[in-house]
């Protein structure tokens, strides 16, 4: 089962036409993301990684159990944000409460015993940190500027930044969430996807869902066109083999040809996949895809670049 696979769905007009927004599923998808680390790094190369980045879906979890209330957009502005086709909760613009920093000292004290000694060392630092300087490290991860002095210390920021999002975006009430004029992007929060995911809602099978590597809300996408530059000629796919030559068929990687950029898919029907975690275990598809010449659309924002 995905992480979303029961998250609430907008109400829909037509039994034909598939729901456009996914809300997050708060109760559940940090918990059921640290389940699919876990099971993924069983007999992985890096599979000691892949547990601490379930230790932090697992703090995540716990962090967004505690989120106390949100100053979220009134009736109004939920309208002038339709109305403009605007994201209601906005990235780089949406003010962010204090608790979210709770979170992230929440979620570097859980982890921090069983983290790598490197990993340790960093959270051992950032704990020196004023609020400042924190919320410094915070706008860099929501401009995705993700490289630098301090990279190593993002993903942690990045962390406690999805728990404030996602705890937004699933209280929010998505009915009343528009399609924006770029489709690429998400339409609660504006950010942009980690990975896209072929799932069945209701009745309707192999429907296309970007996912958010912000907020955790999916938007629907038709197949088969590319989320960058929302071409449709030119876009292939690309798998990683095992030693017989079988594909790994529950995720791949989206190729767009007139834009070289390139997305991974996974494929929720063939596995009990999760964008995040599917995404980080195989990093060996985003070097397949980056020696081939393509460039990655959208961060996954547990991950230091290069690192």
């Amino acid at each position: 089962m995905s992480a979303t696979s029961q998250a609430p769905i907008i109400p829909i007009k037509s039994s034909s036409e598939p729901p456009h927004v996914i809300a997050p599923d708060a109760a559940n998808l940090f918990s059921r993301r640290a389940q699919r680390f876990d099971q993924l790094a069983a007999g992985h190369s890096l599979g000691d990684w892949l547990r601490f980045l379930g230790a932090i879906s697992r703090a995540q979890h716990e962090a967004l159990q505690v989120m106390p209330a949100l100053d979220l957009p009134d009736a109004a502005q939920m309208g002038v944000a339709r109305d403009h086709r605007m994201p209601p909760l906005p990235a780089q613009s949406w003010p962010r409460p204090a608790a979210w920093r709770d979170s992230l000292s929440a979620i570097a004290a859980a982890v921090s015993n069983i983290a790598p000694d490197a990993a340790r060392k960093d959270l051992a630092r950032l704990a020196t940190y004023d609020a400042a300087q924190i919320e410094a490290l915070a706008d860099r991860v929501l401009h995705t500027e993700l490289y630098g002095d301090d990279a190593a210390l993002l993903p942690y920021v990045a962390a406690a930044l999805q728990v404030l999002w996602t705890a937004g975006a699933s209280r929010l009430g998505v009915a009343e969430i528009g399609a924006l004029d770029v489709p690429g992007v998400c339409p609660c929060c504006g950010f942009l996807p980690v990975a896209s995911v072929i799932r069945t809602v209701g009745e309707v099978s192999n429907l296309r869902y970007l996912h958010c590597a912000l907020c955790n809300t999916e938007w629907n996408l038709v197949r088969l066109k590319c989320s960058t530059c929302d071409v449709t000629d030119g876009v292939t796919y690309k798998a990683l083999q095992d030693e017989s030559g079988k594909e790994n068929d529950s995720i791949r990687a989206e190729t767009c040809e007139s834009c070289k950029s390139y997305l991974k898919i996974a494929y929720a029907e063939k596995a009990a996949v999760d964008p995040v975690a599917d995404d980080l275990a195989t990093l060996a598809l985003d070097i397949l895809v980056d020696e081939a010449g393509y460039s990655r659309s959208g961060p996954n924002l547990l991950l230091v670049p290069g690192g």
